[in-house]
This record gives structure tokens, C-alpha cells and sequence, in this order.
């Protein structure tokens, strides 16, 4: 439960009339967490020096230090501790006021920030989004592309809403949960010699050239665990640090290459790559949303995340690994 003599400083007036506001909180929940002044200040649309008198006018508010400085860093004091605490529930109560008041009225409006890999949001997210801007045209969707650990890193700072990333793992203080799941097709050029031997093998992959991503990709170590399951370990010629470039050299037949089917829907209708068919269980690929498991979420958000974890009408079916019939 709130703090009552905390819960009383929100709307106390000081000596010029002047009530406590709400964005104070705000803005000093934010410097808090993000350990940041000017990761605070953007979170807000105030500048860094806005932050800095934030928090000076409430020590000088209140009578008491709230941090204690060095030259880089900053600690909490003991008051900035109690304050801190309040201003979460404060900030947690004001939300919840907000985001019922605008169920009560049906309102979905607002901004969802999303952050995602690139192979993601490039692929997978247009889709959903489209669908949803044209169910709620009053909410507006920003998608920023962050490398996999950076998504889970700017959901957590609350950059971001709702974030994307493939092969999801467990963090702390977020939720994290599979919405769907992406096939990893080989995929080669079309004249790659071995799409006329019919389905393949894969250990007679190490019999020709690979290429992958980089060993840090979660697509990657995904893939490396599943293939190891299979008794399989192979050496790529090359390596890149995300699905487009890796994509782009499968392309000029510089190898082959184990891609998501949603990355490659586009240049297998158009012929430019083709998938290379094998024997045995294919290979998934789980795709996961993460959001704060802590922060109270928009009516907009939640209407979305709901869309997520609902099955699209008109998703296409799944690329085939059947070899189309030679041509006559």
C-alpha cells in the first residue's frame, strides 16, 4: 500500500501554490532505473538539463539530499530511496487510473513502441502491425531494430513497450513468451548442384560450402544446439552478423545457408533463391515477445499483445520443402 505522507507530497503546495506534479515522479522513477539523466530526459521529451532541475527543486522541496554523486555515478540516499519507492506506486496508480478510464470509454489510442531484430521486424511484425493500424487508426507504432541482447536491454529500461526476438530465453523482471514459430529452410541459389539429388541428407551439407550467421546470433546458437541434438557440427566458409547479408550472399551462390521462411518468402517467389529439400523433422525456429513485468501496459498495448498471441486469418501457408518438378 501507498505511503500516506509520500502519497500527501504529490499534491501538496509549496510556498508559491504550486502542487507536486505528477511528471516529477515520473521523470525521477526514470533517472532511478535508467541510471541515466539523459536516458531519463529522452524517456520524458525533456532535455538533460530539465532533469537536473527536476531534481534539484525536490531536495530543495523537501529539505534533503535524494542522491549522493561521484563524477560519473550517483547513489541513492536513504530519502531518495523512500521517494523512489513512492514515486513507483504513485506512477503505478496515476497509470492505472489512466488506462482504466480509457477502457471505461473504449478509447485505444496512444503510442506502442516496439524493438525487434532486424529478421523480425522486417518480416514478421508488418502484418500484424498493418492489421492492427487499420483496426485502431488512432494509435501510432514506432519499430526500432536492435540486436537480440539490446531488445531485452530496452524493454527493461522502458524504451520499449513490447520488444521481438528469436529463440527466447528467460530474463529478469521481464515476461517473456513464444508467439509463434519461423522454419529454417537450407537455402540456395537456384543452380546449387545439389538441388537435383532430391532431398538431402544434412550431413552431406558438410560436403559443400556453408554459410551462416555469426556465433553470438541466437538464431545461430538455436540452430548449432538442434543440429548438435542430430549429431550434426558444421564449419561455416563465412559468417554475418544478420539475415539480410547473409541472405544477399546466398544469393550470388556463395554458399548455403540455414534462413527463417519469412525472410525468404519474397526471393522464393521471384526464383532469385531456392530451398534446398532434406530428410528428417524440420527445424523451428520459436520467435518471443517481451514486455515489463512490472509496468502496467496501455489499453492499446494489451490489445495488441493480444493480437499477437491470435492466429491471422490470412497467414499464408508455410513454404513447402517439397522440390518443385523440374521444368520441361
Amino acid at each position: 500500500m501507498i505511503r500516506h505522507a509520500w502519497f500527501a507530497l504529490a499534491i501538496r503546495s509549496d510556498n508559491n501554490g504550486l502542487p507536486m506534479q505528477v511528471e516529477s515522479f515520473r521523470v525521477f522513477r526514470d533517472l532511478v532505473e535508467t541510471r541515466s539523466f539523459s536516458r531519463s530526459a529522452s524517456l520524458n521529451g525533456i532535455t538533460q538539463s530539465a532533469v537536473s532541475q527536476q531534481l534539484r527543486s525536490i531536495e530543495v522541496r523537501l529539505r534533503v539530499p535524494l542522491l549522493e554523486r561521484t563524477s560519473k555515478q550517483f547513489a541513492l540516499t536513504r530519502e531518495g530511496q523512500l521517494l523512489y519507492e513512492a514515486s513507483r506506486e504513485i506512477i503505478g496508480y496515476y497509470q492505472r487510473f489512466q488506462h482504466q478510464l480509457e477502457e471505461m470509454r473504449n478509447i485505444i489510442s496512444g503510442t506502442i513502441r516496439l524493438v525487434a531484430v532486424p529478421s523480425l521486424g522486417l518480416h514478421e511484425l508488418p502484418p500484424y502491425i498493418k492489421d492492427f493500424l487499420k483496426a485502431f487508426p488512432q494509435v501510432k507504432i514506432q519499430v526500432d531494430y536492435r540486436r537480440s541482447n539490446e531488445v531485452y536491454e530496452s524493454v527493461a529500461a522502458g524504451d520499449a513497450d513490447v520488444g521481438f526476438v528469436a529463440f527466447p530465453s528467460p530474463r529478469k523482471g521481464l515476461k517473456v513468451e513464444t508467439f509463434k514459430k519461423d522454419t529454417l529452410h537450407i537455402i540456395c541459389a537456384p543452380g546449387h548442384p545439389l538441388l537435383k539429388k532430391g532431398p538431402v541428407d544434412l550431413a552431406q551439407l558438410g560436403q559443400t560450402k556453408i554459410i551462416s550467421l555469426a556465433p553470438e546470433m541466437p538464431t545461430r546458437q538455436g540452430l548449432d544446439r538442434i543440429l548438435a541434438t542430430r549429431g550434426l557440427k558444421f564449419q561455416p566458409m563465412m559468417e554475418f552478423d544478420n539475415v539480410e547479408t547473409l541472405k544477399q550472399a546466398v544469393e550470388i551462390n556463395a554458399g548455403v545457408a540455414f534462413l527463417p521462411a519469412s525472410a525468404v518468402a519474397s526471393e522464393l517467389a521471384k526464383g532469385s533463391l531456392a530451398i534446398l529439400p532434406h530428410l528428417g523433422k524440420e527445424i523451428v525456429r520459436p520467435l518471443g515477445i517481451v514486455f515489463r513485468a512490472s509496468r502496467m501496459v496501455s489499453p492499446a498495448v494489451k490489445r495488441f499483445l493480444k493480437a499477437l498471441k491470435t492466429p491471422r486469418e490470412s497467414t499464408p501457408p508455410p513454404v513447402s520443402d517439397t522440390p518443385a518438378p523440374p521444368p520441361s
